[in-house]
Order: structure tokens, then sequence, then C-alpha cells
């Protein structure tokens, strides 16, 4: 759906508008959620004590969305669109597109760890989507559009398992998680005008009607851990 509204620039007006139709008819309504934090071990707690700044790659349905929520959290550095998780060397949005290059499309965030945890950076991000809807997001659809965890060291591996598990447990969604946790290999930069999508193109069907709603009730549940 996400390729369709890019394209409707070239469409003309009666179709832009079955498409915008088309996704607020199918896209899933984002829930106000705010998974509880992890009552963690020592793992958390020792995490990224001595580092600067640590680096966390995830995939969680459409780039554009996941960029404009870990942008809004204090502690996030930068945030860069991109592609990772697959078989094909320096792929194209075209390519990742058809779903044939095993890439995911995902958010590589920098942060502070003496601002925000991994924890914390977790918690936002199992808030933030549908970890039980596989291979789809709303009307994204596809194995580019998966949840997926690509862990950088094996304390992010083990508190990203933990957590999971203990979601599970908990019945904090409906259904089984289903996201993939994954260990981190290559990131492959997206075009440039993927980058900071939603700030630069927030009058564009896709954010008007997708993002911006996400984004707001994001806002609303972590409104003590946003940037002023």
């Amino acid at each position: 759906m996400k390729d369709l509204i890019m394209q409707a620039g070239e469409k003309s007006f009666l179709s832009l508008m079955l498409i915008v139709f088309c996704v607020t008819a199918c896209a899933q309504k984002p829930e106000e959620r705010k998974i509880k934090p992890l009552q963690v071990n020592n793992v958390s707690k020792q995490m990224g004590n001595n580092n600067i700044i640590d680096t966390v790659t995830f995939g969680a349905g459409c780039f554009w969305c996941v960029e404009a929520v870990f942008q809004q959290l204090k502690g996030v550095k930068s945030v860069e669109s991109g592609y990772s998780g697959g078989q094909t060397d320096n792929p194209t949005y075209k390519e990742i597109c058809t779903g044939e290059t095993g890439h995911a499309e995902v958010a590589q965030i920098v942060y502070d760890p003496k601002v925000i945890s991994f924890g914390e950076l977790l918690e936002a991000f199992w808030s933030s989507h549908d970890p039980t809807t596989l291979n789809r997001q709303g009307a994204d659809q596809g194995t580019q559009y998966r949840s997926v965890i690509f862990y950088h060291n094996n304390e992010q591996k083990e508190l990203a398992e933990q957590y999971k598990k203990e979601l599970d447990a908990s019945g904090a969604f409906k259904n089984p998680i289903v996201t993939e946790i994954a260990p981190f290999s290559k990131f492959y930069k997206a075009e440039a005008y993927h980058q900071n999508y939603y700030n630069l193109n927030g009058d564009a069907p896709y954010c008007q009607f997708v993002i911006a709603p996400k984004l707001e009730k994001f806002k609303r549940v972590f409104k003590d851990k946003l940037k002023e």
C-alpha cells in the first residue's frame, strides 16, 4: 500500500482518492498501548554503562513509521532508514519491494545509553507496532515489513529474548509474538528521499493517514520520554 501511495502523484485525482480510502479502510489502527517495563536481571542494568553511544536496529513495518517514532525519544542521537537481514548486496528500494531480497525495512538507531536504555527502546519498539502479525503491518504486507530485532551484541540478544518471552507469558498481546530476533550483519542505508521522511513529507497521504495517528498515540503514551 505504501508503494501505491508513492506512485499516486502520477495518477488522477480520482485514483488518489481511491488509494486514500483503501489506506484508511485497511491500515491497522495503532493501539494506545504501553508495554509494561521488563523486570530485568543485571544484564540490562550493566548494558552500555561504559559506552558513550550505542546502536540498535529495528524493523517494525514501514521504516518511515519506525524512523518517525524513534526520532521523538530523548537520548536518541540519530535514526537512519535502510535495509538489513537479506542476501542482496546494496539493494535498491525497488528490489526490496519485490520481497525477494530477504531484507527488512529497518531503522538504525544511535542512542546514548546513559539517557535511554536498550530496555526502554525495546519498550517503545513493542508498544509502537503489532508484533503478532507475520510479515505485515496494517496494509503493508511482505517479508520486508516483518517485525525484527537485529541484535548487535550478546547482551542485546539476551535482553530481547527475555523481554519477548515475558511479554508472551504476560498476555500483553492476544496472539503470540512473531518478532524475529537475529544477529546484525549489514545495514544498507536507504535512498536519500527515504531519510527523515515524515518530517519532510508530512502532507503526503501515507504520512497523514498512517504515520500521524500512530505518532500522536505514541506521544501520548511516552510523553515522559519525549524530546522537548
